[in-house]
């Protein structure tokens, strides 16, 4: 029997736990060159400003040791421009969306999620929490937590359809945000987006991207995510999406395993664009092997004993 691979993100069902993550895909009908997006449980498209934006000066990407760093700057066409022009497109594509929105302003999320709450095609949003509040000095809304569940509340009530809100690792207890991501009505929460970063070129002794920090994704991140996931999954019921450092289809197994429901493919599309079909395929041969009916069966399956990990307990 084939095994099934159905998901479920608040009322939102996915045909299989394969996302793509936002940024690394551009609007996903780019993707469509190298296999049919149709078959992936969601395509989360870049990050959507209001007014369209050119983004940083490069350099603004450069591989490094098990991964790459990027200050892409947030560059995309606007909202608008892609309710017009590309969405039609991933339309005939028949691939499920969401949008990922970020903005520097509370009210600019709401106006964001407002725009996209009308097109039905839309079928969840997710919240890039870190860009700077301009009106508190610069702090990113996704390190501070009053912040954050200002905005989950205020977006929830406009957009009607599945809301998930990507977290940013680089603070303390991660779990925390998630928590409040919940208790605002989030559907789910993506755990997690890049790690600060950098590198240095020796010769030039300069920075290797023009914005001298950046994003650090791929491979080296995996450990760090899978943590923050597991610690994550003891303090929320809502479904977890892992993102981190995904290259081989048993990387999805594994976040699954220690709590995910589902999983975004990020960094591995720049070297391997039709990664996603091959896991999809090595997923289903796993669970046949394993005699696992039903890809949900994993969620949360680790076997560990939690009195190891106290400060993880749930509450």
């Amino acid at each position: 029997m084939t095994p099934d691979l159905r998901v479920r993100i608040g009322e939102l069902e996915l045909k299989n736990p394969i996302m793509t993550a936002s940024g690394t895909c551009g609007y996903g009908d780019e993707l469509s060159d190298y296999f049919d997006i149709s078959i992936l449980g969601a395509v989360v498209s870049k990050s959507l400003t209001l007014k369209p934006k050119i983004g940083n000066e490069p350099p603004r990407v450069a591989e490094v040791a098990c991964g790459m760093l990027n200050s892409i700057g947030l560059a995309n066409i606007g909202v608008q421009a892609f309710i017009n022009e590309k969405m039609p497109k991933l339309n005939k594509l028949g691939a499920l969306i969401i949008v990922n929105i970020a903005a520097k302003r509370v009210e600019d999320y709401v106006a964001l999620s407002e725009a996209l709450a009308g097109n039905a095609s839309i079928r969840g949003l997710e919240l890039n929490l870190s860009c700077p509040n301009v009106k508190e000095g610069g702090i990113e809304f996704g390190t501070d937590v009053r912040t954050l569940s200002t905005i989950v509340k205020r977006v929830r009530k406009v957009f009607p359809r599945a809301l998930v809100v990507k977290l940013t690792p680089n603070v303390t207890r991660i779990s925390e945000f998630a928590k409040a991501a919940e208790a605002e009505g989030a559907d789910g929460v993506t755990v997690a987006n890049t790690y600060v970063g950098m590198a240095v070129d020796v010769y030039s002794r300069e920075p290797r991207i023009h914005t001298v920090t950046g994003g650090l994704s791929g491979p080296a991140i995996k450990p760090l995510t899978m943590a923050k996931v597991f610690e994550v999954s003891k303090a929320v019921r809502i479904p977890i999406i892992a993102s981190g450092g995904i290259f081989v289809w048993q990387d999805v197994v594994e976040y699954m395993i220690a709590g995910a429901t589902a999983v975004e493919i990020g960094t591995a599309l720049f070297t391997k664009p039709d990664a996603p079909a091959g896991f999809l395929k090595s997923m289903g041969e796993y669970l046949s092997h394993e005699n696992v009916s039903a890809v949900s069966e994993l969620i949360g399956s680790l076997r560990a004993k939690l009195e190891n990990v106290p400060h993880l307990k749930r509450g």
